[in-house]
């Protein structure tokens, strides 16, 4: 077994699940598809926040096409690299690390057919912390409701938050209609997602992911909700925390 795979934070359960649909990563039209949808909102939420953070719409407008020059970027959990390639195309430095090796291998193809230099690594959030690794923004988009063991990883991510970083982390609200919607509906009833993608008794509540980097030394910058509208089948940002929701965190310089 791989060191990777003994991590605390590795849940070997969800790393088989994951791995068994590895090949369709890419296909929007495959079982990641409503992760697809729902990608356009998760970049321009981070690219916004990111830019505003550090206050780079007040650079040069060769550095408005690529944003993220001079940024360190982990994208921790990256699965197939639906984030991590935009943020390498807006200019961000970007090691993407899972532990899964059939994610990795399916996602380091792609980016090379793609033309684009991303740091893939098959590897844990505990193993990159142990190394020393630092970064400048994290992205922990929906990982944490897979995880084992939910407070090492977020601390192991928030020990590589440079001073003055940015950390957002994605996930599912614990509720009747999360039960609902995120279950019966994306597993059962719609079929968007095979059956078992999800155990919504690990699912978080804001608060409590709120808690979570709150004790490892980061500020909750902001939050938003995130609501699917059927009729016109897209994704948007809203004040609406019922089912899924992104949080920015940031560590004090």
């Amino acid at each position: 077994m791989s060191d990777a795979a003994q991590a605390k934070s590795v849940d070997p359960s969800e790393i088989a699940n994951f791995a068994a649909m590895a090949d369709e990563w890419w296909d929007e039209n495959g079982k990641f598809k409503p992760l697809h949808k729902f990608n356009p909102i998760r970049i321009g939420y981070i690219r916004d926040t990111v830019i505003a953070h550090f206050g780079l719409q007040f650079e040069n407008a060769i550095v408005k096409l690529k944003p993220f020059t001079g940024l360190r970027i982990l994208d921790i959990g990256c699965g197939g690299g639906l984030l991590s390639e935009p943020m390498a195309r807006l200019g961000g430095d970007v090691v993407a690390a899972d532990a899964s090796e059939k994610n990795i291998s399916i996602a380091s193809l792609h980016a090379e057919k793609s033309g684009l230099a991303i740091d893939y690594r098959h590897t844990t959030a505990e193993e990159l912390a142990d190394a020393g690794e630092q970064f400048d923004v994290i992205l922990n988009m929906e990982v944490i409701e897979h995880v084992a063991d939910i407070k090492g990883f977020v601390s192991a991510c928030s020990k590589m938050l440079k001073p003055g970083g940015i950390m957002f982390v994605a996930t599912l609200n614990r509720t009747a209609k999360s039960f609902a919607f995120a279950i019966v509906g994306a597993e059962y009833v719609l079929r968007w997602l095979p059956k078992g993608t999800h155990n919504w008794k690990k699912f978080l509540k804001p608060s409590e992911v709120a808690h979570l980097v709150r004790e490892n030394g980061l500020i909750v910058h902001d939050m938003s909700g995130a609501s699917y509208n059927p009729i016109e089948d897209r994704w948007r940002l809203s004040r609406d925390f019922s089912v899924n929701y992104m949080l920015a965190a940031t560590k004090p310089a």
